[in-house]
């Protein structure tokens, strides 16, 4: 692997020594210049034109330009920062700020109104404009990487100089790619090697948008290790805090405690996390009440008020926000929702100028960045983010754009004296793309890194060297055994049994269907206690009931329809328990309430019903759980509330064999404990929706039989049920036309032959049985018998679809068994993971967990799927990081001379390499690269000036 060789530094700095004066493209290239001047020199010798012109008077041109412009127009300020954006980047690409009005399509009276302000204004470009390097002055000019240099920039430079190429002829072979597992264990490798004592020696280049941004921030910081280049203004803790506050006071009271939880967490209030779903207006505890009294006065509340209170309430200062204001002429103006938009829309936009502390390991931004001066350079991710986007503008010549980009690119490579690259072969199961640059340079085919000269890493050790105290316990603590397990917890753990995990150590916030649900319980136990005390009137009272103790969920405009909701669901709970309760509940042992019921309370009635809300917990079969109604000796009923599903879907849910990936285990759970109360029976437990008719109600059209779903348990196996004379009566009689016409024209000796001959198949795919030898000879003992018509074979199909509805609709002895067996190995492996024999793995049953079920999605740690090569060592889980969320929109214009900020290298000791503290594995394998180049459009404003090293 080889790219055009760039000049090192100090051969570049032989190079340009002798001149006066040295022109360079880039801040940090000509600070590592200035770094090697030994001898004296007056006035600057290696310099960015905009930095020559401005005498180094850096500014964030774009920022100040659209502060000067909002002061002396009425544009919309979106609009402003647009145009700007266009004139500046047009300005830079073609030497004059009215050029962009050559352009019918930008040639708009908004255009030109903008390009006087600015050619009134001493921004930098027109101070480049204007300036002309004297050659008297400076006898002898060089050039270095004049190529990169734009239109505006070359306009300063005198009829006579010097061109010096940042390259050679010769080639620079590649440090192989380092490939690991995820992100973040290349942080950990990179901790590794990084202390305070080298810190000023490293630097490390990243996406600043990546995945590696936060992570590498977070760790330099919980290590103590300094750094600089990372975040910026709006990236501080309490500026993000008072624009929430801000946009508090206009929100509104349907605001959620979640969406102000960092903003409660800077004004000091710990609010338990079961009210995060709540409205933070409708919270009853007095920790929010200063957030909600602040709201009642932000109608009349200016920008100086509002950051007043929450310096007084944080007891912290915020002066450089109060300058912004100002600067903004907001300051003295009532808080409006346009106002805090237009804030926003500046903060987002670009970056407020703020000091840094320019020491430590730097961080540089790959998307412009083409050059750091530093011994040590890691390069972390290389994937296709790293590709710049070339502007999408007529003023444009994407051709040399993209040729100054791969140097660029090249160049930056090339930095410092060791060089690692650090990359993912895969993410999340998907190859990964390398940058699309490696295309153009690299003289071979390739898809991923891995077709590349690259060696494997095994993660390197954490430390623990700031991890909790631990202290020895006096005895030794054995983990308790879990001895039962319920329907609930038993679906959660066969989808993954990492989230089971954290839903046991973790506490979650109320949920509104959670309260909705255990009210309809509360009312469908106190019916059937009195079915006959239940009357409209009192379906009234409980639906307010449930408006109040829901009302902290649901927006005000919500309260109608949600009203609606509650009382269809009370008067369809009503109308069924009234016709269906039992009127003898002789046939169950009496059993006392587990809880409380709040409807009860509320009306001061009495409910301890036998049949309802029965609570079981059998140590034997290791189950437990609660019965909503016990209808008769044979039939449960359970209450749902949310979506009702087919027979066919519990059934498929709760498959042993063909784990699904939606385990629904309540039926199989309940039927199994209920054999054993009733041994020998054929039972029944139907899930009761009593909400899925809700529309029907609506319309007056509605039947109780469309909210049931009913699963049936047969006590025999299905061999023996299939076999039964009740099986054939149905074939002959229930079944489809074909399937009737063909079974009533043959016996059932006939039909039992077969089926003693043969086994019945336990399957749910009526193709699977048509192809058994039981399928086969009923097909030919059919033929036999009736004929070889069609509507034989046809009706034969139909057969196998009926029993194999049987399958698909209930559960037989053997199915109960084998759930037996289920629960005890579950419970096993479960028991050894608490003992901390294996760590809780993430995968369920079916695989990859259905993330629509997880809980506690954020904490599981995912590893890429895919094929690992074996190690010696153990991996390491992928950390699930997202981007960071306060992306700001970004110029499309190349960043311009002396906007370029600088590397620093204050010592070219020997770094640490992180090969010491690595296992190897080398592999060069050689895959075909079809990805072409992207090219992207942008329709913000150019850069800051501190935009591309120092993020």
């Amino acid at each position: 692997m080889s790219l055009k060789q760039s000049k090192p530094i100090d051969r570049l700095y032989q190079d340009v020594v002798d001149y006066d004066l040295v022109i360079v493209p880039d801040s940090p290239l000509g600070d590592a210049l200035n770094r090697r001047l030994e001898r004296p020199q007056f006035g600057p010798f290696a310099i960015t034109p905009r930095r020559l012109a401005t005498r180094r008077r850096e500014t964030a041109e774009d920022r100040t330009a659209f502060l000067e412009v909002i002061e002396k127009t009425d544009f919309n300020w979106k609009q402003i920062a647009y145009t700007v954006g266009n004139i500046l980047q047009c300005w830079e690409y073609q030497g004059n700020a009215s050029a962009i009005l050559a352009y019918e399509r930008y040639d708009t009276p908004v255009t030109r109104r903008i390009v006087e302000v600015l050619e009134s204004l001493d921004t930098s470009s027109g101070l480049l404009t204007e300036y002309q390097i004297d050659s008297e002055k400076d006898r002898s000019v060089a050039v270095v990487g004049e190529q990169q240099l734009t239109t505006l920039e070359r306009t300063i430079l005198p009829d006579s100089y010097d061109c010096v190429e940042r390259f050679t002829d010769d080639s620079f072979e590649m440090p192989p790619f380092r490939i690991f597992d995820s992100p973040a264990t290349i942080v950990d490798t990179v901790l590794e090697t990084v202390t305070d004592e080298s810190a000023d020696r490293i630097a490390i280049v990243l996406d600043a948008e990546s995945e590696y941004s936060p992570l590498i921030e977070s760790a330099l910081e919980n290590a103590e290790i300094p750094y600089y280049g990372g975040p910026g203004f709006i990236d501080e803790r309490d500026h993000r805090a008072l624009i929430q506050l801000l946009r508090w006071t206009t929100a509104g009271s349907d605001t959620r405690v979640r969406t102000v939880k960092s903003l409660l967490s800077c004004l000091g209030v710990d609010l338990s996390v079961e009210h995060e779903e709540k409205r933070v207006s409708a919270v009853d505890d007095p920790k929010v009440e200063w957030l909600r009294e602040f709201a009642t006065r932000a109608d009349s509340m200016t920008f100086e008020a509002v950051l007043d209170a929450y310096e007084k309430k944080t007891g912290h200062r915020l002066e450089t926000f109060r300058e912004e204001f100002a600067t903004l002429g907001l300051l003295e103006e009532h808080v409006t929702p346009k106002r805090i938009d237009r804030l926003t829309f500046y903060l987002d936009t670009y970056e407020v100028p703020i000091d840094r502390e320019n020491e430590g390991v730097l961080l540089a931004d790959a998307q412009s960045a083409s050059f750091v001066d530093r011994p040590l350079v890691f390069f972390l991710g290389l994937d296709d983010t790293w590709t710049r986007d070339s502007p999408k503008r007529p003023w444009v010549d994407r051709d040399a754009e993209y040729d100054r980009n791969i140097d660029g690119f090249q160049s930056l490579l090339q930095s410092g004296v060791e060089q690692y690259y650090l990359v993912q072969d895969v993410s999340g199961g998907t190859p990964v793309t390398p940058c699309l640059y490696f295309d153009a340079l690299l003289e071979t085919d390739f898809e991923r890194f891995s077709g590349l000269q690259s060696i494997y890493h095994t993660p390197p050790g954490r430390s623990t060297k700031n991890g909790f105290r631990r202290e020895p316990l006096e005895t030794i603590v054995e983990p308790k055994q879990l001895t039962t397990i319920s329907q609930s917890s038993l679906n959660t753990y066969a989808n993954s049994p990492r989230d089971y995990c954290f839903g046991r150590l973790v506490d979650s916030p109320d949920k509104h269907y959670f309260v909705e649900g255990n009210l309809f319980h509360d009312f469908a136990e106190l019916v059937i206690s009195d079915p006959d005390w239940i009357t409209d009137e009192r379906i009234d009272a409980v639906v307010e009931l449930m408006i109040d103790t829901t009302r902290p969920f649901h927006r005000q405009v919500d309260l109608e329809t949600r009203r609606t909701k509650y009382r269809v669901g009370l008067q369809t709970i009503a109308t069924y328990l009234q016709e269906n309760v039992p009127e003898s509940t002789s046939f169950v042992t009496a059993s006392s309430g587990w809880e409380s019921n709040q409807v009860a309370t509320y009306f001061d009635r009495e409910v301890d019903s036998p049949i309802a809300e029965r609570w079981f917990e059998d140590e034997s079969l290791r189950l437990k759980g609660k019965i909503d109604l016990v209808q008769s000796p044979t039939h449960l009923i359970d209450f749902k509330s949310g979506q009702k599903q087919s027979a066919t879907q519990v059934t498929k849910g709760a498959s042993i064999t063909e784990p699904s990936d939606q385990p629904n285990f309540q039926a199989l759970l309940y039927l199994t404990y209920w054999r054993r109360q009733q041994p020998d029976s054929a039972l029944e437990f139907t899930f009761f929706h009593f909400l899925e008719t809700i529309d029907d109600v609506v319309a007056g059209d509605a039947a109780l039989e469309d909210c049931l779903v009913t699963i049936t348990y047969q006590p025999v196996s299905f061999d023996a049920y299939a076999q039964s004379r009740t099986v054939f009566d149905e074939l002959c009689t229930d079944a489809s036309n074909a399937c009737t016409k063909t079974f009533s024209k043959t016996s059932y000796e006939t039909y039992l032959s077969v089926c003693e001959t043969h086994e019945v198949p336990r399957t749910r795919n009526a193709d699977e049985m048509a192809k058994t030898p039981f399928g086969e000879a009923l097909l030919a003992e059919l033929i036999d018998e009736v004929g070889d018509y069609k509507y034989v074979k046809k009706g034969w199909k139909q057969a196998c679809r009926h029993l194999c509805r049987y399958r698909k609709e209930g559960f037989f002895a053997g199915d109960l068994d084998e759930f037996e067996r289920f629960v005890d190995e579950q419970l096993e492996e479960l028991n050894r993971y608490r003992r901390g024999d294996e760590r809780f793995r993430i995968e369920g049953r079916s695989g990859e967990p259905n993330y629509r079920y997880v809980n506690n999605r954020d904490m599981l740690l995912t590893e890429p799927r895919v094929l690992r090569r074996s190690r010696e060592e153990g991996s390491s889980s992928r950390a699930d990081s997202s981007p960071r969320a306060d992306s700001r929109s970004r110029g499309d214009s190349r960043s311009r001379g002396d906007s370029r900020s600088h590397g620093d290298s204050r010592s070219h000791g020997d770094s640490r390499s992180p090969s010491e503290s690595m296992s190897e594995t080398d592999s060069s394998s050689r895959v075909k690269q079809a990805q072409q180049g992207r090219q992207a459009d942008s329709n913000t404003s150019p850069p800051d000036s501190d935009s591309e090293v120092k993020r």
